[in-house]
């Protein structure tokens, strides 16, 4: 079955669609309401008033009973940034972050990669960098969770050594070199910082519980542990499965003597895995299973218990995919829309960020226009509890956000400088791109040729390529001369889709092309309509296949008959270069369709494609390739 695949959108991203598989949607929206906030139950931190309505509690009342281990330490992560700020420090550091002035260090990681790091310029740490932490007994840990932090991670390996002093100071983390390999232990590091988090928090609130119950002089307490609802971590994901796989993860971790509603949840959202063994790896694990990208879902602790498919406002963590989130959030129905859940998420959690990218980027920045935004309900809100610096409304700079992907683009290095602003800082690793993928392809002995373009902005990027494109590119294509079997055997291979409607309606209504017979595969194209387009390429009927970039992302055809490749732009996953122009190329040649000297590709880029181009071609040509003399650049 497909798996599956986003629609179409406005310019800068495509719509999406739910997937083919699934189940039940996940997740529930739930728990009393409160009345509409009036303006006057807004105004300051001492005018709020009393709301009638209940507010969904973040501890149960029944479940009173604190960690015998748990006294505050002041200098824990949790206390300094989220608890007990400094006020003259938390004051500064926001000055600092509003105005974007960060103080910036850099650090390698051999055998990781580049580490950059940032924190706001009044910082008064004089260490940026943090220690190395080897293994899961250096972690500021609950007691409760210790054992099992040392069964399920023990010692940590060198990427979570580079990572876990940041992510568990509650710095913002971008990771640009997830794979299917290290995904596991990054799960699991994500999943026992966010389920520590969570317990610290519970037991902050209980504490503070029974200091009010013991307060027999009837004492004025500022207890503030809290926000305006009790959903504290989001963990955004692209399908069902890998919700699975972080429910099973913080399961393991917490080590609950209960867990209602699991088999309901289990139905719903794991389905039994494929054999797929002659799909590259990545493939697998992004679309095994469940890949259902419609979805929403949430946790709720209690000491002993999980509770799967707990009310969104009365529960600990939420899980979802940005489709699922986006369509709550942006409802067309005004009256269904909601975003209040959202409004004290503290930690979020984004993981497989280039899958998202590929299905719709738009729908994360969706979400994150609504996290820490402000309440359209109370909910039940007692105000006094809330934490001065929720009600001043810098929630979203003392939130965490952790990004885990396959490599970085532009849109996340967007969402890094304008979404992730914490006061504790920020920190970015890209691995070392030492030869890149081209590197794969060398055995083949095929010429690689990469020809640069002048685009004097990103915003006439796309203008500029179509003009170099169809003035030099086409007609040099078109000039080739026919094979002695009929079939050119010309793939054009297209990462924009909107590139692709240009092009392909430039093919069908041009003069320059009038006797061109072409055919196109695109992530929209059902079965039979792939299936004729490959053989008319095959057969030599079409000279042209035009390819676009989700249409292998989704599929990974293998493309018989490719004698020569084109691509109209860089391709955002390295792996893609590889196999279309080792895989499609390197077929041909062994099948004797082709000679190695009469086949060979040809990559159209600008000075924009620089991080993709980094992938391919590695760290130390790009920058020669993007400002050096000269705009045609030769591989063998």
């Amino acid at each position: 079955m497909a798996p599956f695949r986003g629609g179409r959108g406005g310019r800068g991203g495509r719509g999406s669609r739910g997937g083919q598989r699934g189940g039940q949607r996940g997740g529930q929206r739930g728990g009393a309401r409160g009345g509409k906030l009036a303006r006057s139950g807004i105004r300051t931190r001492a005018g709020y008033r009393k709301f009638d309505s209940q507010r969904v509690q973040d501890v149960e009342p029944s479940d009173n009973v604190v960690d015998a281990d748990d006294d505050e330490d002041t200098a824990d992560p949790f206390q300094v940034h989220f608890a007990h700020p400094d006020d003259n420090e938390l004051s500064r550091r926001l000055k600092d972050v509003q105005a974007q002035t960060w103080k910036p260090d850099k650090q390698a990681y051999p055998g990781v990669g580049n580490l950059t790091i940032m924190v706001p310029e009044s910082h008064q740490s004089t260490a940026i960098r943090k220690a190395n932490l080897l293994t899961t007994n250096a972690l500021p840990l609950k007691q409760r969770l210790i054992p099992a932090a040392q069964a399920g991670l023990g010692q940590l390996d060198l990427l979570q050594q580079a990572v876990a002093p940041y992510m568990f100071n509650y710095m913002d983390v971008m990771l640009g070199n997830r794979t299917p390999q290290n995904a596991t232990r990054l799960r699991k590091l994500a999943c026992l910082h966010v389920l520590n988090h969570v317990l610290k928090g519970r037991d902050k609130i209980l504490k503070n519980n029974a200091r009010m119950n013991h307060n027999d002089q009837q004492q004025e307490l500022d207890l503030r542990d809290q926000g305006f609802t009790r959903p504290k971590v989001l963990i955004l994901l692209e399908t069902r499965q890998m919700c699975f796989k972080y429910a099973e993860s913080i399961v393991d971790l917490f080590k609950p003597e209960q867990q209602e509603n699991k088999l309901r949840f289990e139905t719903a959202f794991a389905s039994e895995i494929e054999d797929r063994e002659n799909m590259p790896e990545d493939f697998r694990e992004l679309f095994e299973g469940n890949n259902d990208n419609n979805f929403m879902t949430a946790l709720k602790f209690t000491r002993k218990t999980i509770k799967f498919y707990s009310p969104f406002y009365g529960s600990d963590i939420i899980l979802a995919s940005p489709l699922g989130l986006r369509r709550i959030l942006e409802n067309e129905d005004v009256k269904k829309r909601d975003a209040d859940f959202l409004s004290s998420i503290e930690v979020v959690v984004v993981d497989q960020a280039d899958a998202m990218q590929m299905q719709n980027w738009e729908n994360v920045e969706s979400v994150f226009r609504h996290i820490n935004g402000p309440l359209q309900e109370a909910h039940g809100c007692d105000f006094s509890r809330v934490r001065s610096w929720c009600l001043d409304g810098h929630a979203k700079h003392l939130r965490q956000t952790l990004v885990f992907s396959a490599y970085i683009t532009p849109e996340m290095n967007r969402l890094f400088n304008g979404n992730m602003l914490n006061v504790a800082g920020k920190a970015k690793l890209v691995p070392s791109y030492t030869e890149g993928a081209i590197a794969t392809t060398g055995g083949l002995s095929i010429k690689q040729t990469f020809s640069r373009f002048d685009a004097s902005a990103a915003a006439t990027d796309p203008d500029a390529r179509f003009q170099f494109f169809t003035t030099t590119v086409l007609p040099t294509l078109l000039r080739l001369p026919k094979p002695a079997d009929g079939a050119k055997g010309i793939l054009i291979f297209i990462p924009s889709y909107y590139d692709f409607l240009r092009l392909r309606n430039f093919f069908a209504t041009s003069t320059l092309t009038a006797n061109l017979s072409f055919g196109a595969i695109h992530d929209y194209s059902d079965v039979s309509s792939q299936r004729r387009a490959r053989s008319h390429f095959l057969s030599g009927r079409h000279s042209i296949l035009v390819y676009t970039q989700r249409a292998h992302h989704f599929y990974r055809l293998k493309v018989r008959g490719v004698k020569r490749v084109v691509m109209y732009g860089v391709p955002d996953d390295a792996r893609f270069y590889e196999e279309v122009v080792g895989g499609f190329l390197g077929t041909s040649v062994e099948e004797g369709r082709v000679g190695v000297e009469e086949t060979g590709s040809r990559v159209v880029f600008s000075r924009w494609d620089a991080l993709k181009l980094e992938r391919v071609v590695g760290s130390g040509r790009v920058k020669k390739m993007i400002a050096g003399k000269g705009d045609v650049f030769d591989f063998v």
